[in-house]
C-alpha cells in the first residue's frame, strides 16, 4: 500500500525593512544592495506617516526620552516600507544593517548600511524587525492586507504566545476571578474584545501613501 507523503515545505522568513525619511532618495541604491544580498522584496510601499501613526508603530519605546524626537523624525517626510524574504531574513537583515546607533556602527561595522547611510544615534537611516513577533506585528502595521504565512510553530510560536497572548490572558483571568460573573465564558470573551492590546489602532487621519 503506497503511503502518500505531503510535499516538503521550505520556510522562507519575512522581515520588515524601512528606508527612513532622510534617505528615501537613496531607495534605488539600497534596493540594489538588498537584492544582491539574497533578499526578495515581496512588497513595497512609499508613504508619509503622521506623528500618531509613528507613535503607534514605536509604541514599545513610549515614555523614553528620545520618543518625541523619534516620532518627529519618522513623520518628517515620506519613507519606504518593504517586506523582505529569504532564509533567516530577520537575522541577515539585522546583520546587514549593523548596530542601531550609527556612531557605533561607523566604529565597529563600517561596511554596514547604518554606518554608510546613518547620521547619528537617532537618524540611523534604516529599520529592521528585532525578532519574529516584531516582524509579524510590524508587517501587519505597514501592510494590513498581507497574510503572514506560514503560521508560526515551535519556538517562534512560543515567543509569539509569551509576548502577545499570555500576558493579556492572565490579566483577563485575574479580572474574571475577581468579578465572578454568572457566565464566565461570555464575560471573558467580552473582556478580551475590549482590552485586546493587539487589535488594529484606527485613526481619522490615515497615512498618506505616495506613488
Amino acid at each position: 500500500m503506497e503511503i502518500s507523503m505531503p510535499p516538503p515545505q521550505i520556510y522562507v522568513e519575512k522581515t520588515l525593512a524601512i528606508i527612513k525619511p532622510d534617505i528615501a532618495d537613496k531607495e534605488e541604491e539600497i534596493q540594489d544592495i538588498i537584492l544582491r544580498s539574497g533578499f526578495t522584496i515581496v512588497q513595497r510601499r512609499k508613504l508619509h506617516l503622521s506623528p500618531e501613526h509613528c507613535s503607534n508603530f514605536y509604541v514599545k519605546q513610549y515614555g523614553k526620552m528620545f520618543f518625541p524626537n523619534l516620532t518627529a523624525y519618522m513623520s518628517s517626510g515620506p519613507l519606504v516600507a518593504m517586506i523582505l524574504a529569504r532564509h533567516k531574513a530577520i537575522s541577515y537583515w539585522k546583520e546587514l544593517l549593523g548596530p542601531s546607533n550609527t556612531l557605533v556602527a561607523k566604529e565597529t561595522h563600517p561596511d554596514s548600511l547604518r554606518a554608510i547611510y546613518g547620521t547619528d544615534d537617532l537618524r540611523n537611516a534604516l529599520h529592521g524587525s528585532n525578532d519574529f513577533a516584531a516582524a509579524e506585528r510590524e508587517i501587519r502595521f505597514m501592510f494590513p492586507e498581507v497574510i503572514i504565512e506560514p503560521i508560526p510553530v515551535g519556538q517562534a510560536a512560543k515567543d509569539y504566545l509569551n509576548l502577545y497572548v499570555t500576558p493579556i490572558l492572565l490579566e483577563g483571568l485575574t479580572a474574571l476571578c475577581k468579578e465572578k460573573p454568572a457566565d464566565p465564558l461570555i464575560w471573558l470573551a467580552d473582556w478580551l474584545l475590549k482590552n485586546n492590546p493587539n487589535k488594529p489602532k484606527l485613526c481619522h487621519n490615515p497615512a498618506a501613501e505616495e506613488p
